[in-house]
């Protein structure tokens, strides 16, 4: 089994590229590019497929961006996923000085692994 997936259409054989999900409740077609996996009620088309498709009378048609290539992380990113790095080696850094909870956060009732018991605002 080849690891490409190939155009739904009958007797093509070409590398897909796009999704095709219909949305029957709004009538629309929606074309996006292609699924990480093959879902059971999507189409995936071919270059060729996918520019030429039409919808039903009455229908629209949403056609998505194509990502020109793969997706590169934002410095947003990067920067959340730094402080979930430090966030996570806190507790560590507790057990370390002692393992006494920092009283900084007056909220915090107790802690349990990387989860916090917060006081109600209201008492």
């Amino acid at each position: 089994m080849s690891p490409v997936r190939r155009c739904s259409r009958t007797a093509c054989g070409r590398p897909a590229v796009a999704t095709l999900t219909y949305v029957y409740a709004d009538s629309t077609a929606v074309l996006g590019p292609l699924a990480t996996y093959a879902e059971p009620h999507c189409y995936d088309l071919c270059a060729e497929h996918s520019e030429r498709l039409t919808a039903p009378r009455g229908w629209e048609v949403v056609r998505l961006a194509h990502a020109s290539g793969p997706a590169r992380p934002s410095g947003d990113d990067l920067e959340a996923l730094a402080n979930a790095v430090r966030e996570a080696a806190r507790p560590q850094d507790r057990a370390a000085e002692g393992g006494a909870p920092r009283a900084a956060d007056p909220m915090e009732v107790a802690r349990r692994g990387h989860l916090r018991v917060l006081r109600s605002p209201d008492s």
